[in-house]
């Protein structure tokens, strides 16, 4: 099981810095070293510049509950219960797609 995710986090490096690949659309963290659906609620992930995990009426960071078992993801402002954007929409469907990848690892 690390084996694959250390394989992923390399091969993710690679297509990244070759420009095959979205830095939203990685399935790893290169900063945490973990599958990203295990490490999306740190603050490292929360960017309001291009609003992954970011509700701009509220100008605050949103709250992330992942369930693995489900294999389910959600982020929402603790203030609106808002706070979706296309980059945080990205963020989920990876931590989903990680989710998978875990499972099959």
């Amino acid at each position: 099981m690390i084996a694959t995710l250390i394989a992923t986090l390399v091969e993710e490096d690679h297509a990244e810095d070759d420009g095959a690949l979205a830095p939203d659309d990685r399935l790893t963290c290169h900063v945490h070293g973990r599958w990203i659906h295990q490490c999306v609620s740190s603050p490292v992930h929360v960017n309001p510049v291009t609003r992954h995990r970011w509700c701009r009426g509220c100008d605050s960071p949103l709250g992330v509950v992942v369930d693995e078992l489900a294999g389910a993801v959600a982020m929402r402002c603790p203030r609106c219960g808002c706070g979706g954007s296309a980059a945080t929409a990205r963020l989920i469907a990876a931590c989903r797609a990680s989710i998978e990848a875990h499972r099959a690892a």
